[in-house]
């Protein structure tokens, strides 16, 4: 199972807990970063003169939340700037990874290496209504599919803040969030979009955004949070609440679309469902299997019998039917290590019971166990 790291009190002693708790998994997310890169032709330099561009983006939004970022650095003995490009290395990949490698990448790396960087398609998403779940709660789960190289920088944060909120996230060590939820029943989940438009402007960093997500109590209002921002590149964030309500909200610089559940189960990839935001799709690599993925996540959904259970939502996450463009995704050795997407981890949300349920590997590899938001886990 990853670490599960405690933080609480102000944002300043929040991040210096997860820098000191997590400086090992900080530095093999930045050794990670550094050579993905690479890969795409920027050193790592380039990346942190990158993401210090969003430094008063980040605290626009919210000054606690550069404040925490701040301290990450401080505890890790990191320069901010490298954890600005942590969080902001959605909106620093650019639009056409994970294509072609570019042609310095080489010696990109070994640049990166002499100057002291260590060296070492993403994801399927479904929410499902109470008045279709076993339970009677609302559910929300997802395959992360990421480089499996990252996986030994995951971990799960508990965040206590000194008014009393708190969420549970499970992350790359460094970042402020990703795939989690909070005490008020609301939950995220986070497929990466690319948009021809990606890389035009300056936005909100997707990472640092569903951090401030977190904080807020219901759908409708991360919504209307969400639609007051603006973004430097492409993301669908699928959440529901507690309450049954779920929306996927697909972003990118040219603004928010939304896309409200009607059915059992919502479910979403890599690609933009929304109309007006899919006329700017960026040309998309095989491997990412975007759309044979949506293909076989709603045949799987729509084909349930009776009320879905977090088993059935498991077992539909295992589904390797396409083998190494399935659901569950296995590391295919044809591709260059930066471009192998594989599941990181899986995760089945109860966002009634304030549960997360986590496999922590290829999911069709290893067990689903329960974290709480509180200590214990409920009966």
């Amino acid at each position: 199972m990853f670490p599960l790291i405690d933080v609480s009190g102000s944002a300043r002693e929040r991040g210096l807990q997860h820098g000191l708790k997590a400086r090992a998994r900080i530095e093999r997310s930045i050794a990670t970063y550094a050579r993905l890169f690479a890969y795409c032709g920027i050193d790592w330099q380039g990346a942190q003169r990158l993401g210090s561009g969003y430094r008063d983006i980040i605290g626009a939004l919210d000054a606690a939340l550069l404040a925490e970022i701040e301290g990450i650095a401080a505890g890790a003995g990191r320069h901010v700037n490298e954890i600005l490009a942590l969080n902001a290395r959605t909106e620093i990949l650019p639009p056409s990874y994970p294509g072609e490698p570019h042609p310095d990448r080489s010696s990109i790396a070994a640049a990166n290496l002499k100057g002291g960087v260590p060296d070492w398609g993403e994801c399927t998403s479904v929410a499902v209504k109470p008045a279709h779940s076993a339970s009677g709660t609302t559910l929300l789960a997802q395959n992360w599919d990421w480089l499996g190289a990252q996986r030994a920088a995951l971990v799960l944060l508990r965040v206590h803040d000194a008014e009393g909120a708190s969420c549970l996230t499970l992350t790359e060590a460094g970042m402020l969030a990703k795939i989690g939820f909070n005490r008020s029943g609301f939950g995220v989940c986070l497929n990466i979009l690319r948009s021809a438009d990606d890389g035009t402007r300056a936005g909100v960093p997707v990472h640092v955004l569903l951090r401030a997500l977190l904080a807020r109590p219901s759908v409708d209002e991360a919504i209307a949070f969400a639609a007051k921002l603006g973004f430097g590149a492409s993301s669908n964030v699928l959440c529901a609440d507690a309450s049954g309500a779920t929306a996927a909200l697909e972003f990118s610089p040219r603004g928010l679309e939304v896309i409200r559940g009607a059915d059992a189960a919502l479910c979403h990839t890599n690609h933009f469902l929304a109309p007006a935001a899919a006329k700017h799709q960026a040309s998309l690599a095989p491997s990412l299997s975007t759309v044979p993925r949506l293909a076989r996540i709603s045949a799987l959904t729509s084909a349930h019998q009776g009320k879905f259970s977090s088993a059935d939502l498991e077992r539909m996450l295992r589904d390797e039917t396409d083998g190494f463009l399935s659901i569950c995704r296995s590391p295919d050795p044809a591709l260059a290590p930066e471009a192998c997407i594989e599941t990181v981890a899986s995760v089945v949300m109860d966002l009634g019971a304030r549960v997360m349920r986590l496999a922590p590997d290829v999911p069709s590899k290893v067990d689903f166990q329960p974290v709480a938001l509180g200590e214990t886990v409920p009966a």
